[in-house]
């Protein structure tokens, strides 16, 4: 049975120890593991939100990813930054897994100049259309390949803010999940992860392999090393080059849901249970306002209307 403490602090910020195994001791030496960790990070090239208009949107509710340009989905780039910590504290690999179209290759091509190991392009027609079900499901196909200890996803992708994906990656892979990371340790077989809750943090003791969302609390990526970029810079995918796997450094790997075992009904369309009803443009406009003089008469005065009108009180 799982059981937890709390401390209060002053502010009224909570930070929560939660032990997800109350068998295991808490020890303050940490245990290094011989090889170091095996680090799944799923990253998506997504179209670049503050760009998008009335033209960018298609009459079925989905983005004309074409008319935007592409970027590197911000929040997976702080979760990349959390497995390349991991490789550099502990040891081990990472391996960057995107899903996409080919174009995607290019923010693999960015993990590995940032210090990824390996890199995988999960491409094919089956998965076009996916909604976080058949995208988690598609994902975790993929990252099962690799027999992660740790997973890393973003918080949440900026071209639909579901925050979905990652914890239902978990749940099909039957991994613990751990979201808003801000902070990681690892004792052998154990995480020890920091996360954000909202009025302060919680940090929780999990058993090995578990998966993390992370926000850019955690810290931005690391600038590209230039020695990796010039190894790195024409490294291809086959769907990039004619359809001919490259080898050595120059590969990225491809795969399609039959390379994944992916069942053709849980992907793309078939698999996506969700239907946009319509797109609605909100615009904010300014409404009326009331100046507050600083002083301590203003602002008592504005005390007593917020109490009046109930909003506080």
């Amino acid at each position: 049975m799982a059981h937890a403490a709390a401390k209060i602090f002053g502010g009224g910020c909570c930070v929560m120890w939660r032990h997800f195994d109350i068998l295991h001791n808490m020890n303050t030496e940490k245990k290094n593991r011989d090889g170091g960790y095996v680090c799944v990070v799923c990253i998506k090239q997504v179209p670049d939100t503050k760009k998008v208009t009335g033209e960018a949107m298609k009459a079925d509710g989905t983005i004309n990813r074409a008319a935007l340009p592409a970027i590197f989905n911000p929040e997976d780039r702080n979760a990349l930054e959390a497995a390349l910590s991991v490789k550099e504290a502990y040891g081990g690999k990472v391996v960057a897994i995107a899903m996409g179209l080919p174009a995607a290759c290019a923010i693999l091509r960015e993990a590995l100049m940032c210090g990824a190991d390996e890199a995988y392009l999960v491409t094919d027609r089956k998965a076009a259309g996916s909604d976080t079900l058949a995208t988690s499901y598609i994902l975790s196909q993929a990252v099962r390949r690799f027999n992660p200890d740790l997973v890393f996803c973003g918080r949440q992708a900026i071209d639909g803010d579901t925050a979905q994906t990652g914890p239902q990656i978990a749940e099909k892979l039957d991994f613990a999940a751990i979201t808003y990371l801000e902070k990681l340790e690892l004792d052998g077989d154990y995480a020890i992860a920091t996360r954000d809750i909202g009025t302060g943090v919680e940090t929780d003791r999990v058993k090995l392999p578990a998966l993390f969302t992370v926000t850019d609390k955690f810290g931005e990526l690391r600038p590209m090393d230039v020695r990796r970029v010039m190894k790195y810079k024409k490294a291809r995918a086959a769907a990039e080059n004619g359809g001919v796997a490259l080898e050595g450094d120059l590969k990225i790997g491809q795969l399609s849901c039959d390379d994944i075992g992916a069942e053709a009904d849980r992907c793309g369309f078939a698999g996506s249970p969700t239907n946009v009803n319509k797109i609605v443009s909100v615009i904010l406009a300014g409404g009326d306002f009331k100046e507050v003089a600083p002083t301590d008469e203003g602002i008592g005065e504005l005390v007593k209307e917020l109490i009046a009108d109930h909003t506080i009180g």
